[in-house]
């Protein structure tokens, strides 16, 4: 009988895989008997970066922490060797690196699939390999929206500079129209001229 110490050990090890399969977006179940050291570190390399978790994991393990969910019709997949990916935000990652894999390696397997808790069949989840990438969606939507962005933006940056180019000249412009005013200035200094006028007036008795 496993002792006080092993059987808490498992319950941590249970809770831990219970939370993670809930937190789960997609999973895929596989056998990965017959695989070398050499593929397998690539392999996880490949799942790591792609934001997919991959662990082997007993089947004991794996059958309690699914226990009471809508997860346990794969129960029946739980034998032999059994490894779990799985994927907090990505519903394509696990399961097209594991079946790209699993075509040039013979005695690698995936057993089963599940998304958002519910498990999908064979047929769903080959289907959901031939997907794109979160990475190549996200590459498609930004294509999309950067070709009229960048045509917006050039078509302002020719209005900017447009605009300057015709502005330019009028600001130049300023200086020499302030250095034209003081060539009229003498016009006031004719002003005396009027004072003549009472000169000629006084010399009207003249003419008696």
């Amino acid at each position: 009988m496993p002792s006080a110490k092993v059987l808490e050990e498992k319950k941590v090890q249970v809770a831990a895989l219970k939370e993670r399969i809930d937190g789960a977006v997609a999973g895929v179940l596989v056998d990965y008997k017959g695989t070398t050291v050499e593929d397998d570190t690539k392999l996880r390399k490949e799942l790591r970066e792609a934001g997919v978790t991959y662990t082997v994991a007993k089947n004991t393990l794996i059958r309690l922490a699914i226990a009471g969910t809508a997860l346990t019709a794969i129960d029946e997949q739980l034998n032999g060797t059994t490894a779990l990916a799985t994927s907090a935000e990505d519903y394509v990652a696990a399961a097209k690196i594991l079946s790209k894999f699993a075509e040039t390696h013979e005695n690698f397997t995936v057993k089963a699939g599940f998304i958002d808790g519910e498990v999908i069949s064979m047929e769903k989840l080959e289907q959901l390999a031939k997907l794109p990438s979160k990475e190549q969606l996200l590459a498609s939507v930004c294509m999309v929206f950067q070709a009229p962005m960048a045509s917006f933006a050039r078509a302002i940056q020719a209005i900017v500079d447009k605009g300057g180019a015709e502005e330019a000249p009028a600001a130049e412009e300023a200086p020499a129209a302030a250095e034209e005013a003081p060539a009229e200035a003498p016009a006031a200094e004719e002003a005396p001229a009027a004072e003549e006028a009472p000169a000629a007036a006084e010399e009207a008795p003249a003419a008696e």
